[in-house]
Formats: structure tokens, C-alpha cells, sequence
């Protein structure tokens, strides 16, 4: 599905909060800097590393609305959104993935415990069978650094 993305000149988006969105961003970076191979960038972002648009939309609509608001604005029939959650329960990642699904964005949601809400949410779901957070956080990256690693050796 990722592949399929990038070579169709689409983009993956990344959501999370706290560690996951730590998370969500190192590997946003894997995509667009670079993984093991000097490469072309890839077209991958975190939806929250712009500090203004977070805490204006935070503040004057929701939390739970920032990854939706800008997800309706930059994300296109194609695009990817990956969302991060220890518990599968954030309400901005499920409200982001309501709007992907109007949007014909495919969901892949990286969860913990059982999944939670985005257990049903999700056009694909990587699921830890833990609720221990540190290490649910630890597999997310080990398992997104896997497909790092798949996608730039099936593109390059």
C-alpha cells in the first residue's frame, strides 16, 4: 500500500500524540531524509509539526480536530495516513481517519492492547498485544523501520 502510494506520486501522512507522536515523526523522517539508501526524498510528513496550526485549531475548534481540519486540506485520494496510538482510542486519530475514509485515504493504524476503536477504523491494522506503553512505542518503531527498509528496496 505504501509503495503503491509513492509510486503513484502520493504521500504519507503520520499522526500520533506524545511518544507516538515522537514516533510518528522519526519515521516521517525515514521516509522523506533517508533509511539505509542515499535516495530521492519521499513525499512523508507528521501532521503535527507545525506549532502554529496545532495550537490555533487546538484553541479555537478542538484537539480532537487538528489531524482532521489539516488532513481535509493537504490530503488527497491516495495519500496514506498512518496513525500511532498505544491504545487505539485517540479521538484526533479517529476523527483523521473518519475524513481519510470520505477522502478515499487509505487508514494503517499502529495500535496496542487490543486495538481499540481503531481496531474497526483501520484499512489495515499492525496491533501489539500489549498494554505495556514503552514497549508498545519500542515495537512501532521496530516495525515501522521493517517497512522503511521494504519500501526503499522496492522502490530503489
Amino acid at each position: 500500500v505504501i509503495v503503491a502510494a509513492f509510486k503513484n506520486g502520493n504521500k504519507v501522512l503520520f499522526a500520533g500524540n506524545g511518544g507516538s507522536a515522537a514516533d510518528a515523526q522519526h519515521l516521517a523522517a525515514e521516509f522523506s531524509g533517508r533509511f539505509y539508501k542515499d535516495r530521492k526524498a519521499l513525499p512523508a510528513e507528521a501532521l503535527h509539526c507545525n506549532t502554529s496550526y496545532l495550537t490555533a485549531v487546538a484553541n479555537d475548534y478542538s484537539y480532537d480536530v487538528i489531524y482532521a481540519r489539516l488532513l481535509d486540506g493537504i490530503g488527497i485520494n491516495g495519500d496514506v495516513i498512518i496513525g500511532l496510538s498505544t491504545s487505539g482510542n485517540s479521538n484526533n486519530i479517529l476523527k483523521a481517519f473518519e475524513v481519510a475514509k470520505e477522502k478515499n485515504i487509505t487508514t494503517i493504524g499502529f495500535t496496542g492492547a487490543s486495538g481499540g476503536k481503531m481496531k474497526d477504523s483501520s484499512n489495515y491494522l499492525i496491533n501489539v498485544p500489549s498494554t505495556d506503553t514503552p514497549r508498545i512505542q519500542e515495537s512501532h518503531i521496530m516495525i515501522g523501520h521493517i517497512i522503511c527498509e521494504l519500501v526503499e528496496e522496492a522502490l530503489f
